[in-house]
């Protein structure tokens, strides 16, 4: 959040700081290219772009293996060097994992003593991960092309090998058959800057801007490398961008002079669209993806500021190096600040290969609590508990379902977190239970900025204990946040992630309940008067760790520490639920992401796809963009179509700033209203479906919303299309995103037919459609083959829906086959995780519907879950319609009973629903098995 930096911050001021925080207001209040830092203003990134290809001096020596591992020495290979004296042999590594992933780390040789420890991430690779490390035993020799020494190759899978070559030094991935995957420093473009103890006379270590000057004690620390991906079309991911999800170029002939992709978590308000300026996460992860041969994945874990180079084809045109003509190629380079070479190669071959290796290593999505999934209602902010009362008796007087209502900083004392202003909030408790007794939630945000207050008793025990990171002169760091003079817990210390997390006991916050979550914004961190409106680099954190090396995880180790707190809350039985705006990767074990403050303009609706897109394939699948946009006055009609687009978000909720206009559903007119209604109502009617996706992701790392390219990784159409996406393998969603729009061009990718889900039609594959485009809803349609879970009764929550029956849409392939599954548990505790949960397949082939159990292994009764849900309805598109009479009854085993079979309304709740072939009220419980036979 946020433009208006000064609103509301309720304190007695001196002059001069109010002054201050005036300019302040003054130089931020819409976003500003020149806040922030471009390439050219970042020595690292300029002296890194300005290196020639082959510019690298280092070769590979000592090549052993050792450990499981294959190490090398890598050295100047001429010792008269210029500067050979600051080039110290580093030390490399290569490690292979089950699964196809080659882990690559190149580090500063510690016998030789550095000034210090180069700072390596902890806790994002998961301890799992670890365990499947293949020990290396043996390595091979082999003369790679003209070379005049042998490289060393190690076995990685039975498809394929990895090849370090000694001179010139590379690494790369190959297949059995010869052909390259993935390769690092193929144009020799690898530059490691060693930490130093002494300047060279008349050196400058230090960088300034806009005011602010970084002291930089070890000198110049920056890495950089090539990374090129072969047969490949394009590349994705490196989130977060407002851009397409096609990486466009951002060098090389006939592209514009262009900034690379900034990796660097930053407070941006009102985010230009189409721009490679970093936002408020990053992910250094990067997929390509080809017909030619599938898809590749490229990991960093690195946690300092990083820039990205995507070339054009032909950059190279003036390279003296050789590489393989017959097959198509990406390159790409990689800069970062600091830190050390900790990467890790994806070999595929397919879209979801490359995303379940990714999550083997940084863990795959937690698995949310039901609720969590519906609708959220927010806005900065619900000015009291009359306003919240208001709000939430409005929902129910329009028959629009919500799970949870949000405050924002307005509700605390002060701007103290885990405080209540008792004045506008006197009994939150109560007002808490009142929500919860309609199976409604609240959240409340929680930043990581702490008020300097001596009256503050968090404030008062973190400076006991020493908790805030420290400026550079080893003080409590003191930066301006929404309370004025702030200070920041230092979260990548454990002891003060424990310490965080205690605080939400419900003794610790007062006025909780088990029916309160909460909301980390601000966690880049934001501090409003620091460079680039965060933290300065050389602040100093755990174990004498600068913030330039960690500043990309700082909002991660916050979102852990306060998702732990919640599990502690509720003694480990009660799944937390907490939004954070900052992320790294691993943040998807921790709870969900939003691409924050966003504006009501068509073109961040349209950009919202796109940015969704690439955190789901980056790990994140619990994300969503605000719908509405938070800053400005959306017109009706554009606050319609977000919601028509928002209800298939993973994440699903309206937010405004404070100074928009009331966005309520019901405040746009009796038609208006409607139209949000049946938006909101589409994503309580899918939830089966969403729950569902949102199990598979917590198991497979596959995201709940998907680029067409992932479930059709051959359809060339589909490889750049950002406008259309994929909901699970059944749901194609295409957004609308111009005013007053009366067509829509929709590509349906080739292979089966799709079904409109508004009038059931079927449409043919591989096809651009030109659509007639209403204002009742936006194209979507249902892939032929799959079958989707419903549920057709409306509550005032999700909550309510739980013992609610079922209903299956079954869409028929051309052989009138068809399968899907539903996915059930409690929906709010672990219990899940010891095998307490309903999974069920259902398969539709020769005019009979089965239903079998997906479970692997039957829990000890003790861990059973049991819902007495039934199947009320069975729908079936694409059943063949013929002169002779069409079916009436169908018999269901083993009850041996005839259900009725008719034709019935698609939806049951719209007046002008579409008739399809219905079985109706077979009556089977939805975690038995059974099989439907229309007769």
């Amino acid at each position: 959040m946020r433009n208006m930096y000064t609103c509301h911050i309720q304190l007695k001021l001196p002059t001069l700081l109010l002054l201050l925080l005036g300019f302040h207001l003054i130089t931020v209040s819409s976003w500003k290219r020149d806040e922030f830092r471009n390439c050219n203003q970042t020595p690292f990134c300029k002296r890194a772009r300005s290196r020639k290809t082959g510019s690298c001096p280092l070769i590979a020596t000592d090549v052993v293996i050792a450990e499981g591992d294959l190490t090398a020495k890598l050295i100047p290979k001429n010792e008269d060097l210029e500067d050979s004296d600051l080039i110290k042999p580093l030390i490399l590594t290569l490690s292979a994992y089950h699964g196809g992933v080659l882990r690559l780390k190149i580090d500063e040789d510690p016998s030789l003593d550095p000034p210090k420890k180069r700072f390596q991430v902890p806790d994002v690779v998961v301890p799992e991960f670890l365990d499947k490390k293949l020990w290396l035993q043996r390595l091979s020799e082999e003369l790679i092309g003209s070379d005049s020494e042998p490289s060393s190759v190690v076995y990685l899978s039975d498809d394929y090998k990895a090849v370090l070559r000694h001179d010139p030094f590379e690494v790369y991935v190959r297949e059995k058959g010869g052909k390259r995957v993935l390769s690092l420093n193929s144009h020799g473009l690898f530059d490691f800057e060693q930490l130093r103890k002494v300047k060279k006379e008349g050196e400058d270590w230090e960088e300034r801007f806009r005011g602010h000057t970084d002291s930089r004690p070890y000198g110049p620390e920056s890495i950089s490398f090539d990374v090129s991906f072969y047969d490949a079309d394009f590349v994705y991911g490196i989130p977060e961008h407002a851009t397409s999800l096609a990486l466009k170029p951002t060098r090389g002939p006939g592209v514009e002079e262009s900034e690379p992709y900034r990796l660097f978590n930053l407070d941006v308000f009102e985010y230009l669209h189409e721009s490679p300026f970093g936002l408020y996460g990053s992910i250094p992860f990067m997929i390509s993806h080809g017909k030619a041969r599938g898809t590749s994945g490229f990991f960093w874990l690195n946690a300092a500021e990083m820039q990205i180079d995507v070339f054009g084809s032909g950059w190279d045109a003036e390279s003296s190096l050789s590489l393989p003509s017959d097959q198509n190629r990406v390159d790409t380079l990689w800069m970062a600040e600091a830190g050390v070479i900790d990467a890790f190669f994806f070999t595929g071959p397919g879209p979801k290969d490359v995303v379940r290796q990714y999550t083997s290593v940084t863990g795959t999505p937690a698995l949310p609590q039901y609720f969590a999934t519906a609708y959220h209602q927010c806005r900065w902010n619900y000015r009291d508990e009359e306003d919240v009362k208001d709000v939430d008796s409005k929902f129910d007087e329009h028959d629009i379902p919500y799970d949870v209502l949000w405050l924002d900083i307005e509700h605390t004392d002060g701007k103290k977190y885990f405080t209540w202003d008792r004045v506008l909030f006197p009994n939150p408790e109560d007002m808490q239970n009142k929500l919860a007794a309609k199976g409604r939630h609240m959240v409340t945000i929680v930043d990581p900025h702490m008020k300097r207050d001596e009256s503050y008793h968090l404030h008062k025990e973190a400076t006991q204990k020493g908790y805030y990171v420290k400026d550079a002169t080893g003080k409590d760091y003191d930066g301006w946040c929404w309370p004025g003079s702030s200070s920041y817990p230092d979260m990548l210390n454990p002891e003060i992630r424990s310490w965080w997390a205690d605080k939400f006991s419900y003794d610790n916050y007062v006025g909780s309940t088990p029916s309160l979550y909460i909301w980390n914004d601000m966690n880049e961190p934001s501090v409003f008067n620091g460079p680039e409106v965060t933290m300065p680099r050389d602040a100093l954190h755990y174990g004498g760790v600068e913030h330039r090396e960690l500043h990309n995880a700082y909002g991660y180790y916050f979102h852990m520490a306060t998702a732990d707190g919640l599990v502690k809350r509720g003694e480990g039985k009660d799944r937390p639920f907490v939004l954070s705006r900052a992320f790294f990767p691993g943040s998807q074990r921790h709870g969900a992401i939003w691409t924050g403050d966003n504006i009501a303009e068509w073109e961040h609706l349209r950009v919202s796809v796109p940015m969704v897109l690439t955190l789901g394939l980056t790990g994140i699948t619990f994300s969503g963009a605000d719908v509405g946009g938070f800053f400005g006055n959306p017109e009706p009609e554009l606050l319609v179509r977000w919601y028509q687009l928002g209800a298939y978000y993973p994440f699903f909720r309206g937010h405004a700033h404070h100074d928009t206009k009331r966005r309520e559903p019901w405040l746009f007119g009796e038609r208006n209203t409607e139209l949000i209604k049946e938006s909101i109502h589409v994503r309580y009617m899918l939830l089966p479906y969403f729950y569902t996706l949102f199990r598979e992701a917590n198991t497979s790392g596959y995201p709940v919303m998907r680029p067409l390219w992932m479930e059709f990784p051959d359809d060339e159409a589909t490889f750049s299309n950002d406008e259309a996406f994929m909901v699970g393998n059944s749901l194609l969603v295409q957004g609308i995103y111009s005013e007053r729009a009366k067509h829509a061009s929709v590509y349906l990718p080739s292979g089966q037919s799709w079904y409109c889900l508004s009038s059931g039609a079927a449409y043919k594959g591989g096809t651009t459609h030109k659509m007639v485009v209403s204002e009742d809803s936006i194209p979507a349609f249902q892939k032929a083959g799959t079958i989707i879970p419903r549920k057709d009764r409306f509550r005032r929550s999700s909550t309510q829906m739980a013992n609610d029956p079922y209903t299956l849409v079954i869409a028929l392939n051309s052989t009138q086959e068809a399968e899907g599954e539903v996915y059930l548990d409690d929906g709010k505790s672990f219990d899940f995780a010891k095998g307490a949960y309903i999974h069920r397949r259902f398969v539709f082939s020769g005019g009979k519907l089965t239903s079998s159990n997906m479970a692997p292994f039957a829990p000890p009764v003790r861990n059973q879950f049991v819902s007495n849900c039934i199947i009320e309805r069975i729908l079936l598109l694409g059943y063949p319609s013929s002169t002779g009479p069409k079916p009436k009854v169908a018999l269901v085993e083993p009850s041996n009973h005839k259900a009725e079979v008719e034709l019935g309304p698609l939806y049951l709740h719209r007046s002008r629903s579409p008739t399809v072939l219905t079985i109706r009220k077979p009556n089977v419980a939805v975690s038995d098995d059974w099989t439907i036979k229309i007769l």
